[in-house]
Formats: C-alpha cells, structure tokens, sequence
C-alpha cells in the first residue's frame, strides 16, 4: 500500500510485490505502512531472541494498544501480508505466530533503517527510560527509608545493655532484618537503574547478563555469587514493601 506520509524507498516496490501487497480493500487513511508492519516484527524477533511473535509483540513494537481499533486494522493487515508471501505463520503452545518470509528479510533489507528509523520507542528502550526515571523519583525516599531503617536498627543495638536486660526479642531482631535486607536490596536496584544501567542499543536485545567488568578480579566461585545477587536489580516492581505506595514500571528481569 503507497502512504505519501513516509519516504518514497518505503512506497517503492518491485510490481510483482505490489501486486501481491495490494489488499483486497482500501486501506484506511491512517492505516500503518506494511514496511513497518514488517520491520516491528523484525525488531520483535531481534528483542526478543525467538524466531516468530504474536500479533501483540508487533503491537507492542509499534505502541499500539492490544484492544483497540488500530490494532484490529493491523491484525487485517498482517493476514494481507500472509497471502501475499511476505509472512509465515507457525503456532507455539497453542499461540499463532507470524514469522518473516525470505521475501520480506530482503526486501527489508533493501529498505534498511530508513524503515526501522521510523518505528517508534521499542518496549526494551522504554522498560530502561522508565526505570531510570522512577528511580530518578525515588532516589531521594529511598535513602531516608534505608537511613531510618538502619537508625532504628542502631536503636535496638543500643537497648542491648546485657547481661542487666536482654533488649529486644528474637522477633523484633526477625523483623528488622527483614526490613534492611529489602531495604538494601531495593536501593542497590535504584544505585543500579540510575548510574550503571546503560542505554539499550536496538541493534541487539537488552538482556541483562548479571555480569560487571570487575567479576574479573574474583574466583569462579565468588562470580556466580556475584551473579545472583544481581538477580531482579532491573525490576523495580521488587522496590514495594509492606504496602507501600508503588508507581512504577520496569523489567521482570
């Protein structure tokens, strides 16, 4: 389908892929350019490492909401470009895919990134900017909450005047412990979010390796430590406690 709205190298088509592009109706003025369509579920793919997506994960590469009338016009457009040859469809646990033919690899890699160029934000990017804005937000609250926890921490130290009184009791020190470990836990996540998290590359999926250039220094043993206690440190839904007030987005990671 021709959109005057994009450039012309997206307009540009063999006649034999026009022929097979052309839908069987028109298409709405507003509709989403195939080129797109294809180069959102490349990006899926490339993202999410997995041969094949969804019509949600194309969705989600061009910030389209599942439910919605853009998205039902994209899911037409989708079995348009099944019967002309440019996708595939498979089926993983019961969830149809839509797989990128030969045809469609070649002509996007005709087209190049002045296609890729003009998809929006990719999820993996706004999972990393929202993460560092929470934490940008929350630096603050997050370390007056580690300090008080630690204070009350040094406050049930010094009740400890043994052997005259034995300060508080075995569940208070359990509820403390409790409360720093989440504490610290959540405030190396932000230290981490927001000063050592870089900016993903689109070129490759974002996945965090749980690694640091200083794992280097240390044994086999101490690395896979190392390893996991990074586990989750881009999950800022981790960052909630005891009910507390929680307004954030970020990786399951």
């Amino acid at each position: 389908m021709f959109d005057p709205t994009v450039p012309a190298a997206l307009n540009q088509t063999d006649s034999k892929e026009a022929a097979m592009m052309k839908p069987s109706a028109p298409p709405k003025p507003d509709a989403i350019p195939d080129d797109l369509l294809l180069a959102a579920l490349e990006r899926a793919e490339r993202h999410d490492q997995r041969t094949g997506r969804p019509d949600w994960a194309i969705l989600e590469q061009l910030d389209i909401p599942r439910r919605s009338g853009k998205a039902r016009e994209v899911k037409r457009q989708l079995l348009a470009l099944l019967v002309g040859g440019f996708l595939e469809q498979g089926r993983s646990r019961g969830v149809v895919l839509f797989l990128l033919t030969p045809k469609a690899k070649r002509r996007l890699r005709r087209l190049g990134v002045e296609v890729t160029d003009l998809l929006p934000e990719s999820p993996q990017h706004k999972t990393w900017r929202n993460a560092r804005n929470f934490a940008e937000l929350e630096e603050e609250r997050l370390h007056l909450s580690l300090r008080k926890t630690l204070e009350e921490a040094m406050g049930m130290l010094d009740e400890m005047t043994m052997p005259i009184a034995p300060g508080p009791s075995s569940d208070s020190w359990f509820e403390i412990a409790e409360r720093l470990h989440h504490a610290l836990r959540r405030h190396g996540s932000m230290r981490y979010c927001l000063y050592e998290w870089e900016e993903p590359d689109d070129a490759r999926a974002d996945v965090d390796e749980r690694s640091d250039p200083s794992d280097a220094e240390f044994s086999e043993e101490e690395r896979k430590r190392r390893r996991a206690r990074r586990s989750g440190r881009r999950n800022v839904r981790l960052w909630r406690y005891s009910g507390e007030r929680f307004d954030g987005e970020g990786s399951d990671e």
